[in-house]
C-alpha cells in the first residue's frame, strides 16, 4: 500500500482547452492532489500563502516579465514551478531555469512529460528541456546559474549599468562583469543585449492573389513658353 502523501498543485488561469486537458492529465494521477486551479495572475501570490502548493504550473504566454517567476520562487520558496510555453526560444527557457523554475515544456509537451516534470520538481529537481526552438540551441549549457548570478541576471534585463548593479548588490564592478561573463555563456549568448531584445519579425512576402496598388503617375505639368522678342 502507498502511504505518500500526494503532490499538492495548482493551476494557473490558461486557455480553456488547455485548462482542461491539465485537469484531465492531474485527475488521472493517484499521487497528486490539485488544490487550487483557474487562478488569475494577479490572486496567485494570495492563493500561494493560503493552500502551500508543492507545484504551481503556469501560462509562460500570460507573464509579464520572466523575473516574475524569480520573484515567485524567492517569494514563495516551498512552491516548485512549472512553466508551459508556446515559441519559447532557448535564451528564455534558460532564463526561466535560471530564474527559479523547475521546468520549462511546451504546450504540445506529451502527457507523459508534464507528469515527469510535476514529479521532479517536487522533489526538488529541475528539468533540463532536450531542445527548444532556436537555432542557438545547442550553444546553451546545462549548467544552472548560481544565486548571486541570478540576482545579476534579474537586474541586466532591467537595462542597469554594471555601476548600478554593483551599488545595488554591494559588490565591486568587476565582479559583476565576471558575473555577466558567467551568465552569457551559459545562457549561450554574446552580450546583455541580447537578455531583452525582442525577436525579430518575420518578414512574409504578400500573398500572391493580392495585387498591389498601381501607383499613379503624376499628370505632366504644362509649359508656358515666354514669347519671342524681335
Amino acid at each position: 500500500m502507498d502511504t505518500r502523501s500526494p503532490i499538492t498543485v495548482a493551476i494557473a488561469r490558461f486557455e480553456d482547452l488547455l485548462a482542461l486537458g491539465l485537469r484531465a492529465l492531474l485527475a488521472d494521477d493517484p499521487h497528486v492532489s490539485v488544490v487550487a486551479q483557474d487562478i488569475e495572475y494577479a490572486r496567485i501570490p494570495v492563493m500561494l500563502r493560503a493552500h502551500r502548493p508543492r507545484v504551481l504550473i503556469l501560462d509562460g504566454g500570460a507573464l509579464r516579465d520572466l523575473a516574475e517567476v524569480r520573484e515567485l520562487s524567492v517569494q514563495h520558496p516551498h512552491t516548485r514551478l512549472v512553466v508551459l510555453g508556446e515559441g519559447l526560444s532557448a535564451t528564455e527557457s534558460a532564463q526561466l531555469l535560471a530564474f527559479g523554475a523547475s521546468a520549462c515544456l511546451a504546450k504540445v509537451a506529451q502527457a507523459r512529460d508534464v507528469r515527469n516534470a510535476i514529479h521532479l520538481a517536487s522533489r526538488g529537481l529541475q528539468l533540463m528541456p532536450l531542445a527548444v526552438h532556436d537555432a542557438n540551441a545547442a550553444q546553451v549549457t546545462s549548467a544552472a546559474l548560481t544565486q548571486r548570478e541570478g540576482d545579476v541576471l534579474q537586474l541586466l534585463r532591467q537595462g542597469r549599468s554594471n555601476a548600478q548593479i554593483a551599488m545595488a548588490l554591494q559588490i565591486g564592478v568587476e565582479t559583476v562583469r565576471s558575473h555577466a561573463r558567467n551568465i552569457y555563456r551559459k545562457l549561450g549568448i554574446s552580450s546583455r543585449r541580447a537578455l531583452i531584445a525582442p525577436p525579430a519579425p518575420s518578414a512574409e512576402p504578400p500573398p500572391p492573389d493580392v495585387a498591389r496598388p498601381a501607383r499613379r503617375r503624376a499628370a505632366p505639368r504644362a509649359v508656358t513658353r515666354r514669347p519671342l522678342h524681335d
